[in-house]
Formats: structure tokens, C-alpha cells, sequence
């Protein structure tokens, strides 16, 4: 309990004034003691979601941050967090409505504060290109963990022995997630097909210039006599972070239409999970556990077909979660017993 304590409490504290502030803003809003319980609640709500749909992206964040100089993690953990909640729960919200609409960001903040259900139309149209995006650049995450010659522990061995065995394929990730990408394609309306296209395509050069630009940027610092992992691993993780906010943010127009609480919501979760990589960091959990890094990459595994499947139908935002929460508790589980057998 003092551990949690020691961790969180930061984030409790930031809870109790985010939800004062969603109460207040209900009360702006609605008029009344009704309306502010209700965003209230919503917030609350929110909050859970984005931890629950959080848990693999604070470990895969633990595992990146590990290898980090001292310096590059305080500053994720700083300036990252930073971008975390203002700019993918606040920020891009309101510039995938510049983008759709055609407006300034003036114009779109003013349409968030005065017409919300006009501005959750704008966002729920762009949720296709959104969900191909995040598909693409997530699978190609997962698929470079698993084909991977370097990987000495596997998890579930009959499937991650072979996906390693053919890390010496060249190119074997891009290939598959094309033929992901294509087979969605084909399925699309004829009309969507090249929106659809166009998304997943950015998504897959995004991570490949985050992993260009990260190694050329880790070369300098070796060169300069510094340890590698420093601001190629930043953009990374927050690139990372980005992707699996897409999930979470889309998911929150469905609870409601107004972005401040759903930024309040969001950002309330965000810093949850930054306490839980830390804690995650320090204290090495993920030496103690073995198999729980397996279990996050294969919830992002998961999680990118997850946002395929939604460009054809919708797919429940704690069906997702559950998933995800289900593959790590089942290697923590192995961890435990892995420990266990081991000690014996």
C-alpha cells in the first residue's frame, strides 16, 4: 500500500481536481446539480477506460525506457507526459477537425465549445482513416517484437519460436501487414478503399521514419561518447503513445460529445499510466515478471486488428480493453509460476 502510495499519489491528487473540474464544467453547461454529476460520472468513466486500454502501453513503455539514459527518461516522463494529455487528448481531437472540416483551429475550438454534437460528426467521419493509421503503424510495433532474431524468451513457444525463426526474411513484417492492408481493401466499399489505402500507407512509413530517424539520432549521441537511447527513443514512445490514444479517444465520442471532458477523462488515465511505468521502471518489475512484456505486445497484436476490423463494423471499446487486460493477466500468471517453478 505504501508503494502505491508512493507512486500515485501525485495522479490521485490531479484526479480529485480533474473531476472537481468536470463537475464545474457540468454545472456550466447543464445548469445544475444533475447535469454536473453527470459529467462528473463521465469523467470517471473515461478515466477507467483509458487506464484499462493503457496497461500494455505503460509496460511497452517501461521496456523502451529501460534502455534510456537517466536524463531522456526524467524528460518522457516530464515533457512526455505533457504531450500525452494535452496534445493527443486535447490537441488532436480538434486538428483531425481542422483537417476534415476545412476550418482554423480557432473555428474548430469554438465548434467544440458551442455545437459538440456537430463537432463528434467531424471526428466520427475521420474515424476511418484514424483506425488505419493506428492499424498499421501498431502491427508493424508488434510483428518487429516478435520477428526478431535477438528475442531469447518466448512466452507461447509453439507460435513466437517460428515468428522469430523468420526474423532472417527481410521485409517479413512490411509483407504481412500489406496483405493485412489489402485483404481490408477488398472488403471496404469501393468508395473508402482509397482513404483506407492512403491511412494504413502513413501509418507504416510513420514507423519506419521514427526507426530511421531514431537510429540516426542514437549514432550521434554514440559518436558524441553518449549512451544510446536518447531522443530517437523519445520520438518513438511518443509516437507509440499517440496510436494507442486513437483507440481511446475515438471510443470517448461515444460517451460523449464534448472534447474538455473527454480531454479531463483522458488525461485523467494518462497519468495513471505514466505513474505505472514508472513504478514499472524502478523497481524492475518487468525482470521479475517474465512473460509480461509478451503479454503487452500481444494485446497491441490485438489491439491493431482490433482498429482494422472497426473501418468494417463497431467493435465495443471494453471488448477491446478486456482483451488486452486478459493476455497480460494470463503472463503475469506465467510469470508467477514461472517464478515459482524456478525458486523451487
Amino acid at each position: 500500500m505504501r508503494i502505491a502510495l508512493h507512486y500515485f499519489k501525485g495522479a490521485f491528487v490531479l484526479t480529485v481536481i480533474g473531476l472537481l473540474i468536470a463537475f464545474g464544467l457540468g454545472w456550466a453547461y447543464q445548469g445544475g446539480p444533475g447535469g454536473a454529476l453527470s459529467f462528473l460520472f463521465v469523467a470517471a468513466v473515461l478515466a477507467v477506460l483509458e487506464i484499462s486500454l493503457s496497461f500494455d502501453n505503460a509496460i511497452v513503455n517501461a521496456n523502451k525506457l529501460k534502455e534510456m539514459t537517466p536524463l531522456w527518461q526524467h524528460r518522457f516522463l516530464t515533457w512526455g507526459i505533457v504531450i500525452a494529455v494535452f496534445g493527443m487528448r486535447l490537441v488532436f481531437p480538434l486538428l483531425v477537425v481542422v483537417i476534415a472540416a476545412g476550418v482554423g483551429p480557432v473555428e474548430a475550438l469554438r465548434l467544440a465549445a458551442t455545437r459538440p454534437h456537430e463537432y463528434a460528426r467531424i471526428v466520427g467521419e475521420a474515424h476511418l482513416a484514424i483506425a488505419a493509421f493506428g492499424g498499421s503503424f501498431l502491427m508493424m510495433v508488434a510483428l518487429s517484437y516478435f520477428v526478431n532474431d535477438g528475442k531469447e524468451v518466448d512466452w507461447i513457444a509453439s507460435v513466437e519460436r517460428r515468428m522469430r525463426a523468420c526474423a532472417s526474411i527481410k521485409g517479413l513484417e512490411i509483407g504481412v501487414l500489406l496483405v493485412v492492408v489489402m485483404l481490408f481493401v477488398w472488403l471496404l466499399p469501393a468508395r473508402e478503399e482509397n482513404m483506407f489505402l492512403f491511412a494504413a500507407v502513413c501509418g507504416l512509413l510513420t514507423f519506419l521514419g521514427v526507426e530511421v530517424l531514431g537510429q540516426l539520432l542514437d549514432r550521434a549521441d554514440l559518436a558524441e561518447g553518449m549512451a544510446r537511447g536518447g531522443v530517437g527513443a523519445f520520438l518513438y514512445l511518443e509516437v507509440l503513445d499517440a496510436s494507442f490514444s486513437f483507440d481511446g479517444v475515438i471510443g470517448a465520442f461515444a460517451m460523449t460529445q464534448n472534447l474538455f471532458l473527454i480531454a479531463i477523462g483522458l488525461g485523467i488515465g494518462a497519468l495513471y499510466v505514466r505513474s505505472m511505468t514508472l513504478m514499472l521502471v524502478e523497481r524492475q518489475t518487468l525482470s521479475e515478471f517474465r512473460y509480461l512484456e509478451h503479454g503487452a505486445f500481444w494485446s497491441i497484436l490485438i489491439l491493431s486488428g482490433v482498429m482494422f476490423l472497426q473501418t468494417l463494423m463497431p467493435v465495443p471499446e471494453w471488448a477491446t480493453g478486456l482483451i488486452g487486460a486478459g493476455f497480460i493477466g494470463l503472463a503475469l500468471l506465467s510469470s508467477l509460476r514461472f517464478r515459482r517453478l524456478h525458486m523451487a
